[in-house]
């Protein structure tokens, strides 16, 4: 009787799941929905390829709870006063819409071969200029991939909602340049550029809550990267990656 019971409260675990996330799916707006076939790079705690899944399978939280760890990254774009450039992700984003959040936060994909580049973080760089384009409107022609500075990879996990969140390893690149942009409004609701000395107050005081990744980089990183902006090689970390919950 037991067992049978556990059983039936597994099928009904996957039962629900199914119907939330295809009530979900529903909810989402058509660019964001397509973009969910896009795939990503899967890797293991190590940061090695170990295949590919849909954007929709690395997001979707599985009956059981877990979620697909993926390759992902994060840009912090200054310009020559030394100001962060803030999005606020639009509200038809899949997961955490209408939060606040660094400058670009996307995936390299697998589909494209040159995303999928280790050497010198070259396919990280091209995805981060792809992504730059799409979200903020940078024209690819303006920015170098040599001028990205990779920092370092952190680990993280987190919830959005009952049925997707985020599970990535994420490259941290910092780019220093005054550029034009025209954000994309299905991507970007707002952007703000804050300088190093209202960065704290913006935190504390802001209606709009902040994304998982730029929260736990804010408390643990974010000011000391900041402060030592022009001599970013100096900190530079790039062998390890750092578990920030």
């Amino acid at each position: 009787m037991r067992g049978t019971c556990k059983g039936l409260s597994s099928l009904m675990l996957k039962r629900n799941a199914i119907i939330r996330n295809k009530y979900a799916t529903a909810q989402i707006a058509p660019l964001q929905e397509a973009a969910l076939a896009e795939r990503c790079i899967l890797v293991d705690n190590l940061d090695r390829p170990v295949g590919e899944a849909t954007k929709k399978a690395c997001h979707e939280i599985s009956a059981e709870g877990n979620l697909l760890l993926h390759r992902a990254f994060s840009v912090f774009l200054f310009n020559s006063k030394g100001e962060l450039l803030l999005q606020k992700r639009s509200k038809h984003k899949v997961t955490f819409p209408s939060h606040f959040t660094n400058t670009c936060c996307s995936h390299p994909l697998a589909e494209i071969p040159e995303e999928m580049v280790d050497e010198d973080v070259i396919g990280i760089r091209r995805a981060a200029v792809r992504r730059l384009n799409y979200e903020l409107g940078i024209p690819n022609t303006e920015i170098e991939l040599s001028e990205f500075i990779y920092l370092t990879r952190i680990y993280y996990k987190a919830f959005s909602d009952n049925s997707w969140g985020e599970h990535e390893i994420d490259y941290v690149l910092f780019l220093q340049k005054d550029i034009n942009i025209d954000p994309n409004p299905d991507e970007v609701s707002e952007v703000r550029w804050i300088p190093r000395s209202e960065i704290e107050n913006f935190v504390k005081t802001v209606k709009s809550p902040l994304t998982p990744w730029f929260r736990l980089m804010f408390k643990h990183k974010l000011l000391h990267w900041w402060d030592n902006l022009g001599a970013l090689d100096k900190i530079q970390d790039t062998d390890n990656i750092t578990t920030l919950s």
